[in-house]
């Protein structure tokens, strides 16, 4: 038998479907759709007569789908996911000749990661802007990210709740040894790393937490000698012979050739991740900004030499 053509069906029919399905209630999808009951009424009874299906039970206790209503509404969400779908890529091939975009981050990733990925964005759109502003916190960041002072971030993952997140690398974490220190077996030991005095990141720091909670795992306590916010002061540090130090790879770059580079004796690592608000209208120039970005998420990290074993 052949299927009867519904040329009578409108998407507005479509989206009152799904509303009335959702709420249970042909009041509330009014109200949440903001018309008038009667026109949802009417909208469901038309449907329903082209489709020649009862798509609810009505009764006290609001609209129950009917079984075939259950396989019609699949059908209806699939339809409006399309539609969606084909907003944005019309939208993307319309607002990409112009624009800027804002983007949070931190040290490492705007000196290492960021410069390869705006040039590449910018071979393909060149008529976009990108900014970039660092910062030395992940709240920072986020920050940022929520008062709408930046569209795109660079942070640690996970990050809070509010952001949609894409991953794009893991870190390594390294131990750096003054030059002058005494020849060391691979692999480096805890108690090897710990005779040395230590130098992190500011108490304040995520990367400074997440080391100390490493070293607890392991069971050992972490005593820090100094606390310096910027990197290069720390690497001075160590190359003076002051102490040892515990940085990301990314952070650690570029080094002196002297100093003494090993991985932890159990390994580490932060992952780090490009997030954008999940609740602020973003520009197509900003998804295809992160569209790039991810495309660089399997990039190696500059090459360094490391001591491992």
């Amino acid at each position: 038998m052949a299927t009867k053509p519904l040329d009578g069906v409108k998407l507005s029919q479509i989206r009152i479907l799904v509303a009335v399905a959702q709420h249970q209630n042909f009041s509330e999808a009014a109200l949440h759709l903001q018309i008038s009951q009667s026109a949802v009424s009417h909208a469901i009874a038309t449907l329903e007569n082209e489709l020649g299906v009862v798509l609810f039970s009505r009764g006290r206790h609001g609209a129950v789908l009917t079984p075939v209503g259950k396989q019609i509404l699949t059908h209806a969400q699939v339809m409006l996911n399309a539609l969606e779908k084909m907003g944005r890529d019309a939208n993307r091939a319309k607002g990409l000749d112009g624009g800027e975009v804002r983007v949070a981050s931190f040290r490492s990733v705007a000196t290492h990661i960021l410069p390869r990925a705006i040039a590449t964005f910018r071979q393909r759109h060149p008529g976009i802007t990108v900014k970039i502003t660092e910062h030395q916190q992940y709240a920072s960041i986020e920050q940022c990210l929520r008062e709408g002072k930046a569209d795109v971030g660079i942070v640690g993952l996970p990050a809070s709740a509010g952001f949609d997140t894409w991953e794009l690398l893991h870190d390594e974490y390294l131990a750096l040894l003054p030059p002058d220190s005494e020849p060391i077996d691979c692999p480096l030991s805890w108690d090897t790393l710990l005779s040395y005095p230590l130098i992190l990141a500011p108490e304040t720091d995520p990367c400074c937490s997440i080391v100390k909670h490493h070293f607890t795992r392991q069971g050992y306590t972490l005593k820090v000698a100094h606390h310096f916010a910027e990197d290069s002061t720390i690497i001075s540090m160590v190359m003076q012979g002051l102490g040892a130090a515990i940085l990301p790879r990314l952070a650690a770059q570029p080094l002196p050739h002297d100093i003494q580079v090993f991985s932890l004796p159990v390994s580490l690592k932060r992952i780090i991740g490009v997030a954008i608000s999940a609740t602020i209208f973003h520009t197509p120039s900003v998804y295809a900004f992160v569209e790039t970005l991810k495309q660089f998420a399997q990039i190696p990290a500059p090459p360094l030499s490391v001591k491992t074993g």
